[in-house]
This record gives C-alpha cells, structure tokens and sequence, in this order.
C-alpha cells in the first residue's frame, strides 16, 4: 500500500475527514463520488484556487497534491465535464469546479475560467484497504417519504449566477433579526461549501447539501435520486424544529441539475410557504413566474439583476403579480407575507 501526502484537500470531501497522508490503492472505479489523490500539472491564472474543508480558497499551483472526488458538471458559465468512461493511475482529468470535483472536461467557457486545470491521478484513497467514496460519510439518507412539516422558504432562478444566494443570504440575515430560528439547504448544484458557509454567516444554525447525502453533483442525476435526497435532507434538518428552512436550488429551473423533479413532488410543495424567484431580464422573469405557477410552486417574490433598478422594477410590477426585492438595496415590504402565513 502506497501512502501520498496532500498539500491540499477540497471541500467535497469534508466529512470523510481526510488526514494529510492517507493511504492509496491502484484499484480505481469510475463512481460518482471516488476519492482520488491527483497532481496539478500546470499553473493558471483564472479558476485557479480551491475550496478547503474550512470553506477557505487556497491557489493551486504545479506539482500540488490534492485530494478531489469524482463528479459530473453542466455549467453554463464555467467548465462542462462527465465522469470518465475508465480510469487507471496516471491517467490525466481535469478539475471542473473549486469545490474539488474531477472528471473530463468536454466544453468550457475560456473567456471567464480559463482552460480546465490538468490533474494526474495518483490513486485512489483508500481506508482499512478499501477504497473511498464521499458516500461512505454522509450525513443522512436519502427517503421515500417527506416526514417533515417545517415550511420552506424556496429560492429559485432562471439560471446560475442570478443572486440566488446572495438573496438566501439577505432574507436569512432579515428574518433571523426578528427572531427566528432558520436552517438551510442547497438541494442541487456541483459539490462546494462557500454558499452554505454564506448561509451560515448570515443566521442559520445548520445547514446541509446534496455533498452531505454523499452526492458529489447533482448533474444528470435521475429524478427518483434527486427528489429522495432532497427529503431526505428535509427530514435531517426537521429533527432540530426550526421555523423554517431556506432551501437554495443552484443552477435554474430548467437545467442539468435536476431542479425540476424537485419542484414537481406534491410533498415538497405542500410545505412551500414562501417562494423568492431570481431573474436576470424581463423575459426570463415572466417565464420563471408562468413555469412555477403551473408546476404548483408560485412565486411570490421576483429578485436577481432585473430588480437592480426601477426600470426592471416597473416592468416586473406591468405584467406580473408579484412582490420585487433586491438583496444590494433591500426593503422589508416582503415581510408582510411572513407575518401572514406564519401568524407572526
């Protein structure tokens, strides 16, 4: 058994509890979530950090060791990336986002990130002979049924980079200044921690993610997978009585990421009790609005760039019923309707 000593290791891998030297074993598999030890083969000037367990970013550089799991990407600003079809020692991947996941990179937006980073495989990290998956430590387990009956407030978006978290993170900040005691959720997305340590900064006292149902992304995941992790993960965080969880779905509402399922289960729906939307346009605003009032998910709140100043504001309130918040200059309008359905 060869041993390998990490200079860095990613976040995706957190509850596992990686040491700085672990064992490796060449008897590698192509599963989501495998943890595997790689070199960096070349410096970058752009996407070239990543994220430690502590949720701190640290610069990569050649000849780093690193400690990465397996996992599928489907960004539309940032890298595209599958899991490979085989893998064996030596072989080259890539890195596909900071949180620490690897695959093949196949379509990268260049002008924003960059090329995709080189990584060699070294092995794979093994414990007791055998090797690791971040599965092997989740937190809770994913469930057939939604025992929970703790409301959720839902953030939406048409599409990533719209300001979903940076709304999570404004309405978490408001809500818990009047008192109450919130949780938070990132259902789906690529596995980092920066959003959930935001969520955290700003109130909750406990948050979780697909990383912690030991789902490294939730990229081209089935819909059964997806909605059974997410309540799974409803469940978990209901043990505590909060009065509320805030539940972040990364990516938009119609992607790769397997929102949708989500969105679409009768019993995440019945606990929905408030619903902010982010948008980026006028367009995309009104479909967001038309799309979730069909699936059984109105929204309630428009949010995102497309409130970023009163033109956008006037064009949300022309053709849409519907309340507009921006997290940059917020208003305490919106609370209103959490006096009201939580007879505050």
């Amino acid at each position: 058994m060869r041993r390998v000593e990490f200079d860095k290791i990613s976040s995706v891998t957190k509850n596992l509890k990686l040491d700085y030297y672990e064992d490796l074993t060449d008897d590698l598999s192509t599963k989501q979530g495998t943890v595997l030890a790689a070199q960096v083969l070349h410096d970058k000037t752009t996407y070239d950090e990543i994220e430690l367990p502590t949720g701190r970013m640290s610069k990569l550089k050649k000849d780093d060791i690193i400690a990465v799991a397996l996992g599928e990407r489907m960004a539309l600003k940032g890298f595209v990336g599958h899991l490979p079809r085989t893998l064996k020692t030596d072989d080259v991947i890539n890195l596909l986002n900071f949180g620490g996941i690897a695959g093949i990179c196949t379509s990268s937006n260049v002008k924003e990130v960059g090329e995709p980073l080189r990584i060699r495989v070294l092995g794979g990290v093994a414990r007791n002979g055998k090797l690791l998956n971040i599965e092997q430590a989740a937190l809770f387990k994913p469930a057939s049924k939604l025992r929970s009956d703790i409301p959720i407030i839902l953030i939406t978006a048409g599409s990533m980079d719209s300001g979903k978290t940076t709304v999570a993170a404004q309405v978490i900040k408001t809500l818990t200044r009047i008192g109450m005691r919130l949780a938070g959720a990132k259902l789906t997305g690529v596995g980092a921690m920066r959003d959930l340590y935001k969520m955290e900064d700003y109130g909750v006292y406990k948050s979780v993610s697909f990383v912690d149902a030991g789902i490294s992304s939730t990229a081209n995941i089935d819909a059964e997978t997806i909605v059974k992790m997410g309540k799974g993960a409803l469940n978990y965080l209901t043990k505590d009585k909060p009065d509320a969880i805030v539940v972040e779905m990364g990516d938009g509402v119609i992607g790769k990421y397997g929102v949708l399922p989500l969105l679409q289960d009768p019993e995440i729906q019945r606990n929905v009790r408030l619903h902010f939307a982010c948008a980026r346009d006028p367009a995309g605003a009104i479909k967001l609005v038309e799309d979730c009032g069909r699936m059984g998910v109105p929204v309630d709140i428009i949010s995102g760039p497309i409130t970023d100043n009163e033109v956008g504001q006037a064009i949300i309130r022309e053709h849409l019923d519907v309340m507009t918040y921006n997290a940059f200059t917020p208003s305490n309008d919106w609370l209103d309707l959490v006096i009201e359905r939580w007879a505050i």
